[in-house]
């Protein structure tokens, strides 16, 4: 993204400044988009690239139940992870398979508005699917109507990733119930998603709760909108420090869906009723796969 920006900006100052003026207004006109569903490409999803991406790690999507491609769903990811590779992976391109695992969905993995205001990257983003976090995006997805919109949300958000460890079993989940209120007013079905390996891919400095550098990063965040993980894996000749990630094997498992009704105004109780279900969802579709992917028994989640 940042080179995007780079680049972008030499643009200016060279002999490319007027293409890239131009390219600047057509930004200006085209600001609404991020929000308005993105501008996903099948070629970009498909490129033979990600075949790469996915067999590093490698990643596998798992399908535990078939989904009418008339409803509309909101995907809860979880955990996080520090970069939410699986989500990527699984979500944004096909290598691992989604269109012939789910036929007639379209997924569209939110993300933070800020990464949309960087030039060019924000165009290659939409292309494979990304769209922007804000409600109004979620509104726009889960209001079209004939059904196949899928919204992919990684629900800890980036305050998760700080915890993003090996070993990890921890979910910001308890008070995040604007995902529920939103899919109740829409009608849409909930459904569960537990990433196995997503949070052994790095190593973080530690930043226990109430230390100076988890209150510089929470500082970071509110100042910036963003999360500064101080994270490490292995390099690309060795494997003791670096910036790549871990070569783990991430299991993304799609759970069955929890059917919500048309809500037009939900009340407080409906949107703790409906949040409590799908945290015992989640819950089920972790303890029925753990043992295939290798959680010990006595290991369970916790919610935050």
């Amino acid at each position: 993204g940042q080179l995007c920006a780079l680049l972008f900006a030499l643009a200016l100052c060279g002999s490319l400044r007027l293409p890239a003026l131009l390219y600047g207004l057509w930004l200006l006109a085209d600001r609404d988009t991020p929000r308005r569903g993105g501008r996903p490409s099948a070629w970009v999803r498909g490129w033979p690239l990600w075949t790469y991406f996915r067999d590093y790690f490698p990643i596998s999507l798992v399908r535990t139940a078939a989904l009418d491609p008339r409803r509309n769903y909101v995907f809860g990811f979880h955990p996080h992870g520090v970069l939410a590779a699986g989500a990527f992976g699984n979500f944004c391109t096909e290598a691992t398979g989604f269109g012939g695992l789910f036929p007639g969905l379209r997924p569209h993995l939110l993300t933070l508005p800020c990464w949309f205001r960087l030039p060019l990257f924000r165009d290659y983003m939409m292309a494979g699917g990304l769209v922007s976090s804000e409600r109004s995006s979620l509104e726009h997805l889960l209001s079209r109507e004939g059904g196949g919109q899928v919204a992919v949300i990684a629900l800890g958000g980036p305050p998760e990733s700080l915890d993003a460890r090996p070993g990890a079993l921890t979910l910001q989940l308890l008070g995040r119930k604007g995902f529920v209120r939103i899919a109740l007013e829409h009608g849409a079905s909930l459904v569960p998603v537990f990433s196995f390996g997503e949070n052994e891919l790095f190593r973080q400095v530690p930043n226990p709760p109430g230390s100076r550098l988890r209150r510089l990063q929470l500082r970071l965040r509110r100042l910036f909108g963003v999360t500064v993980p101080l994270f490490h894996a292995r390099g690309v000749f060795q494997y003791s420090c670096g910036l790549l990630p871990f070569r783990r094997p991430i299991h993304t498992v799609v759970g069955s869906p929890l059917v919500l009704p048309r809500t037009p105004n939900p009340s407080p109780q409906a949107v703790e009723r409906w949040h409590r279900l799908y945290l015992e969802r989640l819950v089920a579709l972790f303890e029925e796969h753990k043992s295939g992917y290798g959680v010990p028994p006595e290991r369970h989640l916790t919610f935050v």
